[in-house]
């Protein structure tokens, strides 16, 4: 079995030799690689994205691993997207209790990248499903606070919002509040401001790359149905769920018709959804900013944190703290076939 020094080549942007989507082990400055492939079914895996990678990250990162009494056995180079750079994937056999995201988000910011770890990983070349909170998430925005400005009352529905977000005010009883305080809004100014949605940088080319695998594609919104409806357009969804508002001679009335969207009808809504679709909890995925998709999140088989509050990355499978969505890719495209795709 050949063997490459890489300390030898570090000053030759030595990951260059690392083959795409084969694995390696690592040791003194050898990387050798292997002739078996790392099972999907135990232990964790490290991925390590964002960053302009050399041998001394994989060292670090080898390293800080071990603090946690996790061992490093393979190593794997990947690009699941030719709009991605390529990662890091360390695999790790002898452990399953995952590092707390925060502890992972605080080291990776000496290394300048992001890490996240999973176990029994989505694999995106079987079908799939994908459910997504909207506001802050698919978009970039908090629907209902954008309309606070055309009330002008931003200020007091905002900081409504940012407390339910936190998990420190009921999500329901947060709504009603705050939906009280838009009686009176033309609906000719709800449809502008859909017209004029903001997308997530990234989720509309994630989406596009899922639907080309028969994932399924959902949002599960605690913000209302136009909206959702616009996004739906926007990015070929499969369905929504979100909150329907009471409309009087075309002027909000201030109340929510119907059952509420909150943390618990979004787990309801992916449970039912995987149900339907005949799917393994493992090729289920959940994502959201809030501590209202929490629930959500923990139902799936992957809940991954996008820009979210520190109490939603840490209670979270996984984090993507910074940067464009297309990067969930790498959760879901880790090299565990013969021949993975590209």
């Amino acid at each position: 079995m050949s063997q490459i020094n890489m300390a030898q080549q570090a000053a030759e942007q030595p990951l260059q030799h690392l083959t795409l989507n084969k694995w390696f082990s690592y040791s003194g400055g050898v990387f050798t690689p292997l002739d078996y492939i790392p099972n999907k079914a135990l232990g964790l895996f490290s991925i390590a994205f964002a960053g302009d990678f050399e041998e001394k990250h994989i060292v670090s990162i080898i390293d800080f691993l071990a603090t946690h009494n996790q061992t490093v056995s393979a190593i794997c180079q990947y690009q699941p997207d030719l709009g991605l750079a390529p990662a890091l994937c360390f695999y790790v056999q002898n452990s399953d209790q995952a590092i707390n995201p925060l502890v992972l988000q605080e080291f990776s910011n000496t290394l300048d990248c992001q890490l996240v770890q999973v176990a029994t990983a989505p694999n995106l070349y079987e079908p799939g499903l994908l459910v997504m909170d909207m506001d802050s998430t698919a978009i970039t925005i908090e629907c209902i606070d954008e309309i606070a400005r055309l009330a002008d009352v931003y200020d007091e529905v905002a900081s409504v919002t940012a407390l339910a977000m936190a998990g420190k005010l009921d999500f329901s009883e947060s709504l009603n509040q705050r939906v009280a305080k838009l009686a009176g809004i033309e609906k000719s100014l709800i449809e502008e401001l859909k017209s004029v949605l903001p997308l997530m940088p990234g989720i509309k080319v994630l989406c596009q790359i899922l639907k080309q695998h028969d994932w399924y594609l959902a949002i599960a919104s605690g913000g209302f149905v136009p909206f959702a409806e616009r996004v739906q357009e926007l990015i070929n969804l499969d369905e929504v769920h979100a909150n329907v508002l009471e409309f009087k001679d075309d002027k909000l009335t201030g109340k929510v018709l119907g059952t509420i969207v909150d943390a618990q009808q979004k787990a309801i809504i992916l449970e039912s959804l995987q149900h339907k679709l005949g799917l393994e909890k493992s090729q289920t995925v959940a994502i959201g900013d809030g501590a209202n998709d929490l629930v959500m999140m923990a139902k799936a088989g992957l809940g991954v944190a996008v820009h979210g509050k520190p109490k939603v990355v840490e209670q979270a499978q996984a984090a993507i703290c910074e940067g464009s969505l297309l990067q969930l890719l790498y959760m879901l495209a880790i090299p565990l076939d013969k021949e993975p795709a590209l």
